[in-house]
């Protein structure tokens, strides 16, 4: 036998080390930490910051509104970043920035205190509403945390990017969905540790030492990072028979050995592409759904049914909605399209947009939320989470269409460039909400729509807007990309 067949027949039966899944947990965790310190403002504004600062639901919504607009714009360019930095710097440079804006926020009202002249938070309090010492406390703290949630901006626009990167890096295409599905369940799972962490940490210690103590994580995550991560072929804990795992797709496409330095795509030349615009329609007319449910689901339980962020109800009502989210989005964002691989013989992108196709359609319960909250508030925290589980599980596959088509070089721009579209959702939804809810409460029932009247009505609007988005952008992306067809550059 020659040393080349000896090689390769060594290769074939050593046992495969899994570092890959250990990167994957990592990803898990800073998305997780990305959604907790996102959350620490929508599970305190209502109940802890708002009579503090005097905010109306504008206010908030306006806040909300500008974080994701920013977002956006700076997504646009977080992903081709990352692609510059490299993906160990790049990410290290991002949760840095973001856990410090997180951190920041507990300043505001210290800040908000000496600008106004005031003694102590106490004095905020006891302002007249309406007034107008009232108006400048508000529009003070609006701008400080406003300044504070464009840096939490500015860091959080490169976890994606950087974590659907990692994913094209070490996973082969038939696992990426499985995965991103993995560590896209950091999101949901933050969102389930926020509502039974952040509430009472603001109780017990006061809403600034929420905003230290979760924005602190980021730091610690740092540390693992700079020490766990390598490129795949660099790393001394992955072995042959690993790396020949993570490479399989350069041997089914015949295209070579894999190139660490392949050219990346020039950024405008991103936009000629069809499969470009298809992430950005996908992302564009569902994200806005995700993340109302995100910012607005605490406010919505404290209006609807007058349980407070910090009381008992309101955390379980919000742990169940995103267990749901989490179990039904990893046991089927993962699997499914993997069963549609391995078991039925499709094709990575056919198996992913079939998939995608089915997880359409759990958006849809959303119109049935308003009506079956009639009879108790935990119909609507189930069929929000089905909904958002369905939406996890359609994000899993979405983001695995870029490492399907795109170059492992351009994998975070395009991510960047799709994470752009759906931050101007959001913008829009969270915008148009805060306005919605307070025009709506103020006309009463003079506004009215399918039954309901009032904020009910509003809250009405936005859901039916969260159920149809998803089926709307599926058939518009297989309009652009009716199969799969790779970018070579």
């Amino acid at each position: 036998m020659d040393t080349g067949a000896f090689c390769t027949y060594h290769t074939i039966i050593m046992k495969k080390t899994n570092w890959r899944w250990w990167l994957c947990s990592l990803l898990f965790v800073a998305t997780l930490v990305n959604y907790l310190d996102r959350q620490v403002l929508s599970l305190t504004w209502k109940d802890f910051i708002a009579p503090e600062f005097h905010w109306s639901n504008s206010d908030y919504g306006n806040i909300a509104a500008v974080f994701s607009i920013f977002y956006a714009l700076i997504s646009l360019f977080a992903g081709r970043f990352i692609d510059w930095a490299g993906t160990k710097r790049g990410y290290l440079i991002a949760i840095f920035v973001w856990s410090l804006g997180a951190c920041l926020h507990a300043l505001c009202g210290w800040a908000t205190i000496h600008i106004q002249g005031l003694d102590n938070v106490e004095a905020l309090r006891l302002v007249e509403s309406g007034s107008a010492i009232a108006l400048a406390i508000s529009s003070t703290s609006f701008w400080l945390f406003l300044a504070c949630r464009m840096i939490l901006a500015v860091g959080e626009s490169g976890n994606f990017p950087a974590a659907i990167k990692v994913v094209a890096e070490y996973f082969p295409k038939k696992d990426r969905a499985l995965a991103t599905s993995i560590f896209n369940a950091g999101a949901s799972i933050g969102a389930l540790a926020a509502p039974i962490s952040i509430p009472f940490l603001a109780r017990a210690y006061g809403w600034e030492a929420a905003f230290v103590i979760i924005g602190a994580l980021g730091f610690i995550w740092m540390f693992f990072w700079n020490a766990m991560y390598e490129k795949p072929a660099k790393s001394s804990r992955v072995n042959a028979a690993e790396l020949a795992y993570i490479n399989q797709d350069n041997r089914i496409e015949a295209t070579g050995p894999v190139q660490e330095n392949e050219p990346s795509i020039p950024y405008l030349k991103c936009f000629t592409y069809r499969q470009t615009w298809s992430f950005i329609v996908g992302k564009f007319f569902t994200d806005g759904a995700w993340w109302f449910f995100l910012f607005w689901a605490p406010a919505y339980f404290s209006d609807q049914y007058g349980y407070r962020s910090d009381s008992t109800m309101a955390a379980l009502l919000i742990f169940v909605l995103y267990l749901i989210v989490t179990v039904v989005s990893i046991s089927a964002g993962g699997y499914l399209p993997k069963y549609f691989v391995e078991r039925r013989g499709m094709e990575p992108y056919s198996g992913r947009m079939r998939a995608m196709l089915m997880f359409a359609f759990l958006p849809l319960t959303a119109l049935f939320a308003q009506y079956l909250g009639q009879f108790s508030a935990w119909w609507p925290a189930v069929i929000i989470g089905l909904a958002g589980a369905g939406h996890q599980s359609w994000s899993a596959n979405l983001y695995s269409t870029i490492g399907d088509m795109f170059p492992k070089s351009t994998v975070a721009t395009i991510t960047g460039i799709g994470t752009m579209a759906g931050g101007i959702a959001s913008f829009a939804i969270n915008m148009g909400a805060g306005y919605l809810f307070d025009y709506s409460a103020a006309q009463g029932s003079a506004f009215h729509l399918l039954g309901f009247e009032g904020k009910e009505a509003g809250y009405m609007i936005i859901f039916c807007y969260c159920a149809v988005g998803y089926l709307l952008a599926w058939l518009i992306m297989k309009s652009l990309v009716p199969r799969y067809k790779k970018i070579e550059y």
